[in-house]
């Protein structure tokens, strides 16, 4: 049975989505500010998170950042603020999805069901419609990326780097695929599912976010490389 903690001071919203994940048969938590929710994350160890933008003590951005340092959880972050440059950040500071207030809680909660999906095939080392090429190994490694699919570890240079689940599945990917160029949709598809409505920028948000923590120089990459008009590949 998974675990969902949310996190928002609207009380309301807290009530509503409390009712509805129960009667979905999750364990839920809940918290009214940022501080709460980094204590009871830390804690309880949930499988996902859904994180207000504006909430006291410490905003949802603060604990998204904070939580992507220290664990692997899945993040959703829901808001009122609807600026292009909000969701932007919230995906750059590794957001796993983005809804905006006021939401259709049917769609929250299929939005979550897809997330949650995720766990599982991450656990089996296979991707969203996957064939037996796409069995992952238990280590993979390119240049000086090794990759532990069992305990979900990155390492550059023998050290652990801090990924998002999604970084962690993209990278994975591409370096199995070492050499193969592959487009946007095709990699939402891949890494997020079919039932996945981001858009391609979705990608390149994710891309950049690994150049900043895999290439000695992010503004010219060597390993994570843009084929123009085709899509991204790994090479070393």
């Amino acid at each position: 049975m998974n675990k969902i903690l949310i996190a928002d001071d609207d009380k309301n919203i807290l009530e509503v989505l409390k009712y509805n994940l129960v009667n979905e048969d999750y364990i839920v938590l809940t918290a009214e500010d940022g501080v709460q929710a980094l204590e009871i994350t830390r804690r309880e160890k949930p499988d996902l998170i859904i994180l207000d933008i504006m909430m006291p003590g410490l905003s949802g951005f603060e604990v998204c950042r904070i939580l992507r340092k220290e664990m692997s959880i899945l993040i959703l972050i829901l808001t009122a603020k609807v600026e292009e440059v909000d969701k932007v950040v919230g995906l750059e500071l590794g957001a796993d999805d983005y809804m905006t207030k006021p939401f259709s809680v049917r769609e929250l909660l299929a939005r979550i069901r897809a997330m949650l999906r995720r766990l599982p095939q991450v656990e089996q080392h296979v991707f969203a419609g996957s064939s037996n090429d796409d069995v992952i190994p238990p280590v993979v490694k390119a240049g000086n990326i090794e990759i532990d699919t069992i305990g979900h570890r990155v390492f550059r240079e023998g050290v652990v780097l801090q990924l998002s689940p999604k970084e962690y599945d993209l990278l994975l990917f591409l370096i199995h695929h070492y050499g193969q160029v592959f487009g946007r949709e095709y990699l939402i598809e891949k890494i997020w599912g079919c039932d996945y409505d981001g858009t391609g920028r979705t990608i390149d948000v994710h891309i950049r976010s690994l150049r900043l923590k895999i290439e000695d120089k992010p503004e010219k990459p060597e390993h994570l490389l843009t084929i123009h008009g085709f899509g991204y590949k790994f090479e070393d």
